[in-house]
């Protein structure tokens, strides 16, 4: 009795296809696929036929990196001029003193999400500035929490609304789709 191959020769076509669009971890190399025995075709495949409009989905363009203060792309010079001088009220406000990193990201990650479910416009996170000659903590690794893909998809803009507290920052949700 023969063994059936474990992949068949259509399954060994439609891998290395796939495989062509895979790029290998630096280190590693990437493993060749050729056609079973016995044929002598290779097992490069044709890639299958694009269907328009059938299921699939537009990729979002990549979103750039938010910088605290500086106005973001997509946003009308009015609407900035209206955040950036502090006539845009925040409608929260979470407090981040005496919580540890991990705390104070997570509850900025929970704090952020409930804000954008509940159709805010503009909050207000207050970092502290920290002691010493230091910065504090959280105030430095704030820009870097509002760059994670689950916050930055929701906050448009940053900003201190206070040029001589830099322990606050005002965010600008975007609107809720």
């Amino acid at each position: 009795m023969a063994r059936r191959p474990f992949l068949t020769e259509a399954e060994r076509a439609d891998w290395a296809a796939f495989a062509r669009h895979v790029r290998a971890l630096p280190g590693r190399v990437t493993p060749e696929f050729s056609a079973p025995p016995g044929n002598g075709r290779s097992a490069e495949a044709k890639p299958p036929p694009q269907t328009e409009g059938v299921g699939l989905r537009r990729a979002r363009p990549a979103v750039p990196p938010l910088v605290i203060g500086a106005q973001p792309p997509g946003l009308d010079g009015g609407s900035w001029q209206r955040f950036r001088t502090g006539k845009l009220r925040a409608a929260r406000t979470l407090d981040l003193h005496g919580r540890t990193a991990q705390r104070a990201c997570h509850a900025l990650e929970h704090f952020l999400h409930a804000a954008h479910a509940d159709r805010l416009r503009c909050v207000e996170v207050i970092t502290g500035v920290g002691r010493g000659e230091g910065t504090g903590v959280i105030r430095r690794e704030f820009p870097i929490w509002l760059n994670l893909p689950s916050v930055r998809s929701l906050v448009l803009a940053a900003i201190h609304p206070h040029a001589g507290n830099p322990g606050a920052v005002r965010l600008l949700l975007r609107r809720a789709r």
